[in-house]
């Protein structure tokens, strides 16, 4: 049986000079590369979701790939898709650099310029790797198998309009819909998720931050399981251990996530972090929620702004959600879309914060009523989403997923 590389090359010369000595390989059977990382996920993800045979074997990821760096492409791909062996072609032949892309899920590298013998022998190890883990997957019970969920980020244009409580009923309308879903608290330092589903807890998302390899048992240790099915990884206890929580550890802890979810529902908070900014970067929907006042606005237009000078995400990919909406106020939705420049929600949330308050101050958000207004609105609007099993809106996604543009600090280099 041939075996299937798909090059992963964002530079046209060596995508010429890699895909001519693929194709002098015996039985190998070159795929069409890939030019950025985003297009090799998503189409590792729709391969994937036919079935894993039409997996390629080999995947091959030249140092150059971007925009995300190729150890943290490497890491993903191995985290999703465990039955595809990656080699990455680099021009450091480093011992660090040998150990840290083993560390990151690599099969083998491939030094530069590149040469037919080693090319041949490296792609054919990793083909039998490939092969037989394909043989034993099926009897495995502690892989990552799913292709990858939906992430949904949900930040406040500034503090107190309502993004915690948005996220938390966007996440019970997709788990009660029948959907596995994820709630990540990443308000690092003032995350209050925990109070307000009254949960007492001993490991938080610093607990993961550290580890390199987060396995499923590692992952299911840091997560709590909520009476409503939700699975709730927190933010910490101690707000100063919110530094512990890089980027990179952010991307990994996500990839973790998404690849054991359908749905991974991120309460991002009002305070851009650079592990936020990394969460909001992976997202495939991003959320930014502001009430129709004059400060709020202004705090979503600088949100927004902000997010585009950094290279997070651009304004038209991002959503905004209008809470305590009322037909009186002078600001509605279609001037917030002029002055933010995003796209707005269709579905608004109205003001009717009597509902709240009760649920709110005994820390029972997941009991509100379901007649309630409030609710029905933030449960519509995951439906607007695509969350709930069965929606007919999924056209209303962005289609940001592993876009990956930059890092926070532009980060480009291999290893960072």
């Amino acid at each position: 049986m041939p075996t299937r590389i798909l090059p992963a090359v964002g530079d046209a010369d060596a995508v010429r000079s890699l895909t001519t000595l693929l194709s002098q390989l015996p039985d190998a059977e070159p795929v069409v590369p890939v030019t950025d990382s985003t297009q090799l996920i998503d189409t590792l993800a729709r391969l994937a979701s036919e079935s894993i045979d039409e997996l390629p074997e080999v995947v091959v990821v030249h140092e150059r790939i971007g925009p995300v760096p190729a150890l943290e492409l490497i890491r993903e791909v191995a985290l999703r898709f465990p039955a595809v062996g990656v080699i990455l072609v680099t021009s450091d032949v480093s011992p660090g650099l040998f150990q840290a892309a083993m560390d990151y899920g690599a099969r083998g590298l491939i030094s530069l310029p590149l040469g037919y013998e080693e090319l041949a022998t490296r792609v054919h190890a990793v083909a039998q790797w490939s092969v037989g883990v394909r043989r034993h997957l099926g009897a495995a019970t502690d892989v990552f198998t799913g292709v990858g969920g939906t992430v949904v980020t949900v930040s406040g244009a500034k503090g107190g309009v309502g993004a915690t409580t948005t996220a938390i009923q966007l996440a019970l309308a997709a788990q009660a819909s029948g959907r596995t879903t994820a709630l990540l608290d990443m308000d690092l330092q003032t995350g209050d998720v925990a109070s307000y589903l009254d949960v007492q807890f001993r490991r938080s998302v610093a607990d993961l931050a550290t580890i390199t390899d987060i396995s499923p048992r590692v992952l299911a240790d840091a997560v709590f399981p909520h009476d409503t099915g939700l699975a709730l990884l927190l933010a910490p206890g101690e707000g100063e251990r919110g530094e512990e929580v890089t980027e990179r550890a952010a991307r990994q802890i996500v990839s973790a996530l998404r690849s054991r979810y359908e749905i991974v529902v991120v309460d991002c908070g009002a305070q851009l972090s650079g592990a936020g900014a990394a969460v909001v970067e992976m997202a495939d929907t991003a959320l930014l929620v502001t009430t129709p006042d004059v400060v709020a606005v202004r705090g979503a237009k600088r949100a927004v702004r902000m997010w585009d000078r950094l290279q997070v995400r651009k304004a038209e990919e991002t959503t905004v959600v209008v809470n305590r909406h009322s037909r009186s106020t002078e600001i509605q939705p279609a001037l917030i879309q002029k002055i933010t420049g995003t796209g707005v929600a269709a579905t608004v949330i109205p003001a009717n914060f009597k509902e709240l308050q009760g649920a709110v101050d005994a820390g029972r958000v997941h009991e509100l009523d379901a007649k309630g207004t409030v609710k029905q609105a933030l449960w519509t609007l995951a439906g607007e989403l695509g969350l709930v099993k069965g929606s007919e809106a999924n056209s209303h996604r962005n289609s940001g997923r592993d876009r990956g543009a930059l890092t926070f600090r532009r980060r480009r280099e291999i290893g960072r």
